[in-house]
């Protein structure tokens, strides 16, 4: 079994559930408490083991680049005014060189497309792939437990949760089967799966959410382009044909998910955030409660 290594960060969605926020600065660039939610990501990613981040990206999306890059303008300032702790913040997200690279996703054709796009730095391997708006708060991380699943069980594994109550036509369903021994009923082999299905035909209230581990075959069931759900080339109906030849497992996973591309989940997720952070969670709880 082939170590998951890299993880695919797809963000080069145009944001439209959370404009104006969106117009000028990347969805994935917008904060959460004190970084962007795309370093949060990046974050739980490196806790997970991954070694390279394959990030896709749109036109206008150059801040992301920058953020992960060295700000030598800023270190030499910081430095001239002796902030060396400002520098080791600044510094603490970047990655060592070569373990990062960027793609250009040339036009918006939905999830499955962006996922296509990295297909050529991913290669023959089993690889993660992270929605960088989908926020998982976990310990251990989301993709940290849908790991350990896959090097339980092998083949292709999908973190799931529950979907609030009358909202499961939202997403993508799974349907179960046998449950796997060892994880109390979380783990579970998938026996199919539907984007946005309609409104009481959901084969469960399981959805997914926004983690995956995917052997490299899913590649040749997007190469085919067909559009699904919206329009788009759907990453869940590329799931669903692979299906038919490879096993696939769903983990609920124990955590957490903000969905921060929607403007009430953003907040959720700046205010969890804030009030388990170490340095300044008191601070944010004493703020929160005098606006209360």
């Amino acid at each position: 079994m082939k170590r998951v290594r890299k993880a695919v960060l797809p963000v080069a969605g145009l944001g439209t559930r959370i404009l104006p926020a969106a117009k000028a600065t990347p969805k994935n660039m917008l904060n959460v408490f004190d970084r962007p939610m795309l370093a949060h990501v990046v974050a739980e990613g490196r806790a997970a083991g991954i070694e390279h981040f394959v990030v896709v990206v749109g036109r206008g999306q150059s801040a992301i680049e920058d953020y992960f890059d060295r700000g030598f303008e800023l270190e030499s300032e910081l430095a001239s005014r002796g902030r060396d702790e400002l520098i080791a913040q600044v510094r603490a997200d970047l990655l060592a060189p070569g373990q990062m690279s960027f793609v250009r996703q040339m036009s918006p054709l939905g999830l499955g497309h962006a996922v296509w796009c990295a297909r050529e730095l991913i290669g023959d391997e089993p690889f993660a792939v992270m929605l960088p708006d989908m926020l998982m708060d976990a310990t251990p991380g989301g993709l940290a437990q849908l790991v350990a699943a896959y090097e339980a069980v092998g083949g292709n594994v999908i973190a799931v949760e529950p979907a609030p109550e009358g909202e499961a036509h939202k997403y993508g369903i799974v349907a179960l089967g046998a449950a796997v021994s060892g994880f109390d009923g979380r783990l579970a082999e998938m026996t199919g799966m539907v984007e946005k299905p309609a409104p009481g035909t959901q084969p469960s209230n399981l959805f997914i959410s926004g983690r995956y581990v995917l052997q490299p075959q899913i590649f040749e069931r997007l190469a085919a382009q067909e559009a699904g759900a919206g329009g788009e080339i759907q990453l869940t109906d590329a799931m669903i044909g692979l299906l038919e030849r490879q096993p696939f497992h769903a983990l609920t996973y124990d955590g957490v998910t903000y969905d921060c591309g929607d403007p009430v989940g953003l907040l959720r997720a700046n205010v969890a955030v804030a009030l388990k952070h170490p340095d300044l969670g008191a601070a944010a709880r004493a703020a929160l409660l005098a606006l209360l």
